[in-house]
């Protein structure tokens, strides 16, 4: 995993990301019962002290469905059938929330 460039003043370090891989839902076939395609990608806004105090609040206010228990976000993706291209799909969503969130 990489670092991720938000803008070229905030890049959120890649030991922030924490990705993993589980199964995909839905349709699919016996693929999806094989491989684990889907990425969740966990990102804690309250640690990131990259980001102003004031984007953190938004991001967390303006995603608390997404958080898990610990105030992590979960952004996950299953769009593509290959897992790098769902770790980067996961990171271009988390991407357009922090640039809202600015």
């Amino acid at each position: 995993m990489e670092d991720l460039k938000i803008n070229d003043s905030i890049i959120i370090p890649a030991e922030q990301l924490v990705v993993s891989a589980v199964r995909s839902s839905g349709p699919g076939g016996q693929n999806v019962n094989k491989v684990s395609t889907c990425i969740e990608l966990r990102f804690n806004p309250k640690e990131c002290l990259q980001l102003p105090e004031l984007a953190r609040e938004k991001l967390v206010a303006a995603n608390r469905n997404k958080l898990d228990a610990n105030g992590a976000l979960i952004i996950t993706s299953q769009r593509f059938r290959e897992q790098f291209k769902n770790i980067d799909d996961a990171c271009e969503k988390l991407r357009n929330l922090i640039i809202t969130a600015l």
